[in-house]
C-alpha cells in the first residue's frame, strides 16, 4: 500500500528530481501546504500572501523506499540551518518543513532531526520544522517535473544547492 511524504526545502522546482530519481517512489508532485488559503497559485504564494510553503508530495511504496530514507534524501537537498529560504529562494514561502501525516512519520522525523544534529555536519542550530500536514494543493502543470522540461533553467536555479550539497555531503 502506498504512502505519503510531504516535505518543503525552498523551491520545489528542485525538490523533485532527487526524489524521483530513487526506487520504489511512485509520483512526485510540485505544490504548496502549510497556509491559509485555499487553492493558492504561484503568483499568491511567491506574494506571501497565504501562508504556505512550496512542497513536494512524494508517494511511495514502503517496501521499497522507507521514509527514513525520504528524511535521509530530504535533509541532503536542503540548509536545514535556514529558517527563512533556501539558497537564493528568501522568505516563508521557502522555509523548510516536514510535514508529517501520522504518529509515525513524526517520530521518525524527530529521531532524523535529532540524529542529523548530534552529527555535528553543521555549526549551526538544524532549525528545520516539523509539522503536521496541512492540505496540499498542486501547483501549476508549468512546475511539475520543471527539471526535465527546463533543464538549462534548472541547473541555474539548482547551482548554488548543489554547491551546498557537495560541500556538506560529500562523505554521506
Amino acid at each position: 500500500m502506498a504512502e505519503t511524504a510531504i516535505f518543503a526545502g525552498g523551491c520545489f522546482w528542485c525538490m523533485v528530481k532527487p526524489f524521483e530519481e530513487q526506487p520504489g517512489i511512485l509520483n512526485v508532485v510540485s505544490g504548496y501546504t502549510g497556509g491559509h488559503v485555499a487553492n493558492p497559485t504561484y503568483a499568491e504564494v511567491k506574494a506571501h500572501k497565504t501562508g504556505h510553503t512550496e512542497a513536494v508530495r512524494i508517494t511511495f511504496d514502503p517496501s521499497i523506499v522507507s521514509y527514513e530514507d525520504l528524511l535521509n534524501t530530504y535533509w541532503q537537498q536542503t540548509d536545514p540551518t535556514d529558517a527563512m529560504g533556501q539558497f537564493q529562494d528568501r522568505g516563508d514561502n521557502y522555509r523548510p518543513v516536514i510535514y508529517v501525516a501520522n504518529a509515525k512519520q513524526r517520530a521518525a522525523a524527530e529521531a532524523s532531526k535529532k540524529a542529523l544534529e548530534a552529527s555535528g555536519r553543521f555549526d549551526k542550530p538544524i532549525v528545520t520544522s516539523i509539522e503536521d500536514a496541512k492540505p496540499f494543493y498542486e501547483a501549476e502543470p508549468e512546475h511539475q517535473q520543471f527539471y526535465a522540461h527546463n533543464p538549462r533553467r534548472f541547473a541555474e536555479e539548482h547551482k548554488q544547492r548543489q554547491e551546498f550539497i557537495d560541500k556538506n555531503w560529500r562523505d554521506a
